[in-house]
């Protein structure tokens, strides 16, 4: 699928299947084939669409704003019949974010760990050193530095993803663009009053594997949307998508039989 955005740039993502539309927003250093895993399973039943996401296109110059990702979403969902929308990590920020500009637009939508700001930002100044190693040629340290001090990953498995990304070409352009990510994330600040607003279903995923500072986010979005459950994902981290794609499956296909329309 191919449409014009409002910032005169195109949106692109890949249609499979034919029901209720699902529109799937990919997270953080990733791209449309990493939740095929998930959308596989589901589009026997389902309309499932996998947007490429602007902020990680390198067709596309950086940085772009959250306005930009958000009309990348409304493009495609413009030509959907009310998608459901699945964002996860960043992506269901950028989900939150299209909800807001046009709740009218979506059916509901399925959140894994949205990183959204509760307090301080999520940085905190803590990328200084990361954007020191990408200006001395330094994508896998900047990764790391990202992983351990903002994602709060265990440093030696911040050091290990580093080291593979570092070694990966396609990977070491989207560090830079990672980092932009979660700098978009920052400048949003707190916007829990703005969520409030938001009437249609929505269902939290959590992993209880995650880092801790996930849950408490969603721990926050729980108490502040007026129509929302919450799953807990037992076993598992950050990237169930990759690692237990059935049960990811699983959820959203409930969720929408229990709350979304036939199409």
């Amino acid at each position: 699928m191919r449409a014009l955005a409002e910032d005169g740039t195109e949106a692109q993502a890949v249609e499979e299947g034919i029901g209720t539309p699902i529109l799937v927003i990919h997270g953080g250093m990733g791209d449309r084939t990493v939740w095929q895993p998930v959308t596989d399973l589901l589009r026997d039943r389902f309309r499932t669409v996998r947007l490429e996401r602007r902020r990680y296109r390198m067709d596309l110059p950086g940085p772009s704003t959250m306005a930009q990702e958000v009309g990348h979403v409304a493009a495609i969902a413009a030509q959907l019949d009310q998608p459901v929308l699945v964002g996860h990590s960043s992506g269901a920020v950028v989900a939150l974010e299209a909800l807001v500009a046009n709740p009218g637009a979506y059916a509901g939508a399925v959140l894994y760990e949205p990183p959204v700001v509760i307090g301080a930002p999520l940085s905190d100044d803590k990328l200084a050193r990361a954007r020191a190693a990408i200006a001395q040629d330094k994508p896998g340290r900047a990764l790391s530095i990202f992983l351990r001090d903002v994602v709060r990953m265990p440093a030696p498995l911040a050091w290990l993803a580093g080291f593979i990304v570092g070694r990966h070409p396609e990977y070491r352009q989207r560090v830079v663009r990672q980092l932009d990510d979660n700098d978009a994330l920052d400048a949003l600040g707190v916007r829990l009053a703005a969520y409030a607003e938001l009437k249609m279903p929505i269902l939290l995923l959590g992993g209880d594997k995650s880092p801790r500072h996930l849950a408490e986010r969603l721990d926050a979005l729980e108490q502040t949307l007026p129509n929302t459950r919450r799953l807990l994902l037992h076993g598992q981290g950050h990237n169930a998508e990759r690692r237990a794609p059935q049960r990811v499956a699983k959820a959203i296909a409930k969720f929408i039989d229990e709350n979304a329309a036939p199409h």
